[in-house]
């Protein structure tokens, strides 16, 4: 145990002294504010006809130029997930430190998860303090303060973000686990990442097109095209986290609606409740965890039976 927090607190001190961290701070700063910006203005506008969950308008409202909150952080994460994880094994190895490091009276296993362990605090804390910056500015802008139920939204909110960084910080793991240089590792997690982000949402329309053409169809056939398209994009986690975040952060959303970009901000009719929201986002929630899981598992099997050759 006292291996583990000796690299925990070494991988902590050099994440905050890095420039990686500064920059990616700085871009969820500025993303974050400039679309607290947007949403201050829009709950202003219409603030007579918003209705029970005004706080949470904050994180989902966009304009015209800018997207919401929820938006931006769904294309953040994943970045912030593969740069804290990508370099984790091989460039230690690449420099020899590893072989040293691993001749002092510390276990590899305290390796590998002092490092991650210190990559999901780094994530926790970058997306804690801009959602609580957010939060402030949101009581102090609006004057109206959240109700108990919107407060344990926006902590699901969090937990949901650790966890699929943790997944895209997992993956990154892994690949640097199996890959000698550092530039093929990234490469592979952000061609991951853009294939389940941008691809496959085009795959799955024209796969369901294929299987169930929208010319002339009937409502049936329309479900049953919807339908295939959800199901081909459920296997992205991308996905995944985008239908979990709408439901919480928009009670009026269900899950056969549109989520993320085309949230349509529309006064809460039948709200559900946080129980029914998590209900409805349940599987997706177990999918995220277990791929996080998942991803650190194969990665620390295959580094425990990695040879480690002194330079």
């Amino acid at each position: 145990m006292r291996s583990i927090l000796t690299i925990y607190r070494k991988e902590l001190t050099d994440h905050f002294s890095s420039n990686k961290f500064l920059v990616l701070l700085a871009l969820i700063y500025i993303a974050g504010l400039s679309s607290t910006y947007v949403a201050l203005q829009n709950i202003r506008e219409s603030a007579s006809g918003l209705g029970k969950y005004v706080f949470l308008y904050l994180f989902t409202t966009g304009g015209d130029v800018l997207p919401s909150f929820i938006t931006f952080i769904s294309f953040f994460i994943p970045i912030i997930g593969i740069i804290f994880g990508f370099d984790a094994i091989n460039s230690e190895k690449n420099s020899g430190n590893l072989s040293r490091l691993l001749s002092q009276p510390i276990y590899r296993d305290s390796v590998i998860n002092g490092k991650f362990l210190a990559g999901i605090t780094t994530l926790s804390i970058i997306i804690a303090s801009i959602v609580f910056i957010i939060s402030g500015i949101g009581l102090f802008s609006i004057g109206v303060p959240p109700t108990s139920e919107e407060i344990l939204r926006i902590f699901f909110f969090i937990f949901i973000c650790i966890f699929y960084g943790g997944f895209w910080m997992g993956l990154s793991i892994l690949f640097s686990v199996i890959m000698e240089k550092t530039a093929a590792s990234i490469l592979t997690a952000i061609a991951i990442w853009i294939f389940l982000m941008f691809f496959l949402p085009i795959i799955a329309n024209a796969i369901a097109n294929g299987i169930a053409p929208l010319e002339n169809a009937s409502v049936a056939d329309q479900i049953r095209n919807f339908n295939i398209g959800q199901g081909i994009l459920r296997i992205s986690p991308s996905t995944l986290f985008a239908e979990s975040i709408a439901i919480l952060l928009v009670p009026t959303a269900r899950l056969f609606q549109p989520t993320l970009l085309n949230i349509v901000q529309t006064p809460p009719q039948n709200p559900l409740s946080l129980g029914q929201s998590l209900i409805q986002v349940w599987p997706q929630l177990v999918v995220i965890v277990a791929l996080a899981i998942i991803c650190f598992a194969i990665s620390y099997i295959i580094f425990m039976r990695q040879e480690i050759r002194s330079t």
